[in-house]
């Protein structure tokens, strides 16, 4: 999984990390970062309770050569 926040966005309030079950994220320099996204079950909470809609989460391009 890729997860990525938008720091632009972010606000720091730490939902993300309050609801995530699997300790996605961290709060660092007040803003959200995903320091364990490999760890991420896509339940899709972090999304549904970040309040400025700055978190996506996507799957990893496999690439065929």
């Amino acid at each position: 999984m890729k997860v990525r926040v938008d720091t632009s966005k972010c606000i720091g309030c730490g939902k993300c990390k309050e609801v995530c079950p699997v300790g996605v994220f961290e709060i660092i320099d007040g803003k959200s970062h995903p320091v364990n996204a490999e760890a991420c079950v896509i339940c899709r909470a972090c999304i549904m309770n970040c309040p400025v809609n700055c978190i996506e989460i996507s799957s990893r391009e496999v690439r065929v050569m």
